[in-house]
């Protein structure tokens, strides 16, 4: 049928008889029109096997579980785990809520507009983005600046109220020279802005270099 199939019969083996058990283990192009698939036999194959058997084992152990049930139990954990995930996200948002409370004592009056730019810790972008649509609803008009550092990572995000963008307020701008503080880069729309940095050091310097933009643009 146009195909070309060979299986090695001569120098390796006597016939193919001697093959024994056989497991593919791979299969993959190796150039056009070519396809290079490779396999266990004999006692490689069964040993290959026995690996497997063991890992199911262990696996089973790991989870309390017996091996036949292996997959039902694997399936109940990650429904679990996502379950746990959400209510995560319910406490993470509820603290978050509080935290804004506690924060918005800290705003200052620049050019007549409220700022409110703060450090927060042990956040993510998706976390700080939820504080700062709470801080935002709670100050009702001004430019909020968050910068944060977790996982290693800096995260730095700014929000500008509709009224504020009127006048000139522009997030994307504020966050872009914030960021390059930290030795990152971003930007985004007038009203809303994230950005990533390398230095977390910088953090304190990068929230002052972002008033220092809100002040001009509020000029």
């Amino acid at each position: 049928g146009g195909y070309s199939v060979e299986l090695c019969g001569g120098a390796h083996l006597k016939n193919t008889a001697q093959v024994g058990s056989f497991k593919i283990v791979s299969e993959n192009g190796v150039a056009a029109g070519v396809r290079r698939i490779e396999a266990l036999t004999g006692e490689g194959a069964l040993l290959h096997y026995q690996a497997q058997e063991d890992e199911v084992r262990t696996l089973a152990q790991m989870v309390k579980t017996s091996p036949d049930k292996l997959v039902a139990r694997v399936e109940q954990l990650l429904a679990e785990q996502k379950e746990l995930s959400k209510e995560l996200e319910k406490l993470k948002a509820k603290m978050a809520g509080g935290a804004a409370d506690e924060m918005l004592s800290k705003k200052v009056d620049i050019n007549g507009v409220a700022v409110l730019a703060a450090e927060v810790k042990d956040m993510d972008a998706n976390a700080m983005r939820t504080l700062g649509d709470q801080l935002k609803n709670k100050l009702g008009s001004g430019v909020i600046v968050l910068a944060g550092a977790a996982g290693g990572k800096v995260s730095l995000m700014a929000m500008a109220t509709d009224d504020v963008v009127k006048k000139g307020a522009h997030a994307g701008n504020i966050i872009k020279a914030a960021a390059a503080v930290c030795g990152g880069g971003g930007g985004g729309r007038p009203n809303m802005a994230q950005a990533g940095g390398k230095d977390a050091s910088k953090i304190a310097d990068a929230l002052e270099k972002a008033k220092e933009i809100i002040a001009e643009q509020m000029k």
